[in-house]
């Protein structure tokens, strides 16, 4: 006898993904049941569970004292990870009537086929009608720009550079363009230096072609930018933003570091020019805006701007693939980064399978 099971993303160890199938979740009260349409990738976090890199597989985040600790905060399997979704409201709690069925929704209930969400969190996260729900992928990525951008303080006419030029990075360039500043982009990629440029960035600048700090300096006439955004997460990248911006000048570092950090040197332009380092996450915002600002209002905030046309995201959108195409799409974007930015994965109905609902239904 067959089985509906519902398809769900497992990172089994690093390098290895899996598509397996587990029974759907039975509806509850206050909840709703959504039909996953399109579930976005990130290749930041996502990609350090997938290297095996991410800090919470060899330490513990003790959340009320603010550490990390010695032990494990997640173990291998990782299922159902995923970094923003969209689907629609197929099925509703009796004492439900918001979001309405048939409704386009976003939120995070990872890759998985469908998945059974309290109604409360969808609250304002309806698409309008007519919108692409390929828009909805793009809610936390876009909150995670925008408070970047938020914690650079930009004011109109401000001197930007934002360095790393993937999704997040190009969308705080967007963003930050639509804030008033004269950005330069920096990236190693010509495909996405060409995309900066079309977001409105004022110039591009090729890492590999020499040093941003210099470039910088000598468009501003050797004072340097007010403000670097920091989104490659990469050390020598947060190095040459330090190098970047001018005597007091404020660099956001908002990139997922990892590993030891041997290409920082804060013995030199950081402490010489007295650099502000702040750090940009979106578990929060600034701590100067915390009165005004949460993370829900970051993505409907952003939500607004993508629906209205004023972030194109459809134009980052370099791949849609079916969900079954797990293990080669995390290799691809591991592997060979240069040919991607934002995956997306999609999915059909729950399938009917005839293995048991925790078996592998795809490799």
């Amino acid at each position: 006898m067959k089985t509906v099971v519902n398809r769900v993303v497992s990172i089994k160890g690093p390098g290895s993904v899996e598509v397996i199938g587990e029974r759907p979740a039975e509806l509850s009260p206050g909840s709703v049941r959504v039909r996953t349409l399109y579930s976005g990738i990130s290749a930041g976090t996502e990609l350090t569970a997938y290297r095996g890199t991410n800090p919470y597989l060899t330490r513990r985040w003790d959340a009320a004292n603010g550490l990390f600790v010695e032990g494990r905060t997640h173990l291998y399997p990782l299922t159902g990870w995923g970094y923003q979704e969209v689907g629609e409201v197929v099925e509703a709690a009796p004492d439900v009537t918001d979001p309405p069925l048939g409704s386009i929704v976003w939120g995070i209930w990872g890759h998985r086929g469908e998945a059974v969400v309290p109604a409360a969190k969808l609250a304002g996260h309806v698409l309008p009608p007519g919108a692409d729900p390929l828009t909805g992928v793009f809610a936390r990525v876009g909150a995670i720009a925008l408070n970047a951008v938020h914690a650079a303080g930009i004011h109109l006419g401000d001197e930007l550079a934002v360095f790393g030029q993937g999704v997040i990075g190009l969308l705080a360039t967007r963003l930050a363009v639509l804030n008033g500043a004269r950005v330069v982009a920096a990236d190693a990629i010509p495909q996405r230096l060409a995309l900066a440029k079309a977001y409105g960035a004022a110039e591009a600048f090729d890492v590999t072609s020499g040093s941003a700090a210099e470039f910088v300096r000598k468009l501003t006439g050797g004072v340097g930018a007010d403000t670097a955004i920091e989104l490659s997460g990469n050390h020598a990248g947060l190095h040459e933003a330090i190098r970047t911006v001018r005597r007091g000048g404020r660099v956001v570092a908002a990139g997922f570091y990892q590993d030891g950090a041997l290409d920082l040197r804060l013995g030199e332009e950081f402490h010489h020019n007295q650099v502000q380092l702040v750090a940009s996450q979106i578990s929060s915002v600034a701590s100067w805006l915390v009165h005004r600002w949460d993370v829900p209002r970051l993505q409907r905030t952003f939500m607004d701007l993508a629906v209205a046309g004023r972030v194109d995201t459809a134009a980052l959108v370099t791949h849609v693939v079916d969900v079954a195409e797990a293990a080669e799409v995390y290799a691809m974007i591991d592997r060979r980064p240069h040919e991607v930015l934002q995956v997306v994965f999609k999915f059909d109905s729950a399938s009917e399978q005839s293995t048991a609902p925790e078996e592998s239904v795809q490799r």
